[in-house]
């Protein structure tokens, strides 16, 4: 008798076995070349869209100035009116309001690929929380001045997010509990906010009332000037991670049979994330739902594979520059930013929880 298992395979068998195997390789090689394709169209235009906005917000206000008028004042060439309302006004809030969304977006997404869950952003988990109450206990309790806040503020946030990491490390960090546990710390540090201004004096609650909705009204190049700092120093570092954070998403076991230090990348990149978002927090107060918004909706732009890190970015500085200047410009009176993002996070968020209940999934 013989065995199926001992026949020798026919020359044709061989061949077409052969062609497949070339044709599934030619395929995946042809959906590497769209998704980078495409991921590179979405990051270039959101740098484009990024730079048009930022444009039409030094033009635009009670006085218009042209786009010539807007490029001798960034040359630092005066300008009779517009080197005061473009140079000392416009151009600090428009700058911040990039900065800002840059480290919302950074931050964010880098909280929601570590924890692979799309509520696991620093406004849910209660590191905002934390720097807004610190920031509110400095206006009101301590009277210090703007410097000293946003110091405050920096500190508070780092500590809120170890504290939350730490208390939900049980030979590892799930997200699921780490969630949980940020969200009831975010809970007990927004009772203290409240009890806080209880006792505020008009001119302090009113200082902040409107630092905790997040606001550029008086942005000012002293308060521009760390956020950027921030950018340059610790956006690197991120960025220099994405590859370990983005494999930690196979889970833990894997990324370290891939190599990846996992405690020591989930420490960097959460120290970080915590002092970017800390920075812009500081600057700008919190901007609601930028950091929750920018990572799921540069996911739907770029598709599937790859970093989320610079997309997200992008899409922030978008969604705070767009925001803002609705704020100003869209409606009957003036709004703060953070009221705008919030309009726009707070039924992203309801859906976000409706559509995982009724999947069955966890948070």
């Amino acid at each position: 008798m013989t065995s199926n298992a001992l026949r020798p395979s026919s020359p044709t068998s061989d061949l077409t076995s052969d062609a497949a195997g070339r044709r599934l390789v030619d395929e995946v090689a042809r959906n590497r070349i769209r998704r980078g394709r495409r991921r590179r169209t979405v990051m270039i235009v959101l740098a484009a869209a990024v730079a048009a906005v930022f444009l039409v917000s030094l033009m635009v206000g009670q006085t218009f100035y042209s786009p010539l008028d807007v490029w001798h004042v960034l040359l630092g060439e005066q300008v009779p009116g517009a080197s005061f309302t473009v140079g000392r006004l416009r151009l600090p809030r428009a700058t911040l309001a990039i900065a800002a969304g840059l480290c919302f977006g950074l931050g964010g997404v880098t909280f929601q690929t570590m924890l692979r869950n799309p509520l696991a952003s620093p406004d849910i988990i209660g590191i905002s929380a934390g720097a807004s109450a610190a920031a509110a206990f400095a206006i009101v309790t301590l009277s210090l001045d703007d410097a000293e806040v946003s110091a405050f503020a920096i500190v508070a946030g780092l500590v809120v997010a170890l504290v939350v990491y730490g208390l939900s490390y049980r030979g590892g960090v799930a997200g699921t509990r780490l969630i949980l546990i940020g969200i009831g710390v975010a809970a007990m540090l927004e009772s203290l906010t409240t009890w806080v201004l209880s006792g505020a004096a008009q001119w302090d609650l009113q200082e902040a009332t409107r630092w905790l909705t997040g606001s550029l009204n008086g942005a000012s190049w002293p308060q521009v000037i760390p956020v950027l700092i921030a950018l340059a120093v610790l956006g690197p570092v991120l960025l220099s991670r994405s590859r370990d954070l983005s494999t930690t998403q196979l889970g833990d076991d894997t990324a370290a049979a891939l190599g990846v230090r996992v405690n020591v990348t989930r420490l960097v990149v959460i120290v970080t994330a915590v002092g970017l978002i800390s920075f812009a927090t500081a600057a700008a107060g919190p901007i609601a739902f930028v950091a929750f918004l920018s990572g799921p909706i540069a996911a739907r732009l770029v598709g599937p594979g790859g970093s989320l890190l610079i997309p997200s970015a992008l899409v922030g500085a978008l969604l705070v520059l767009v925001a803002d200047f609705a704020g100003q410009y869209a409606f009957g009176s003036r709004f703060p930013v953070g009221v705008v993002t919030g309009v726009l996070g707070a039924p992203y968020l309801i859906w976000l929880i409706i559509r995982s209940n009724r999947s069955g999934g966890s948070l």
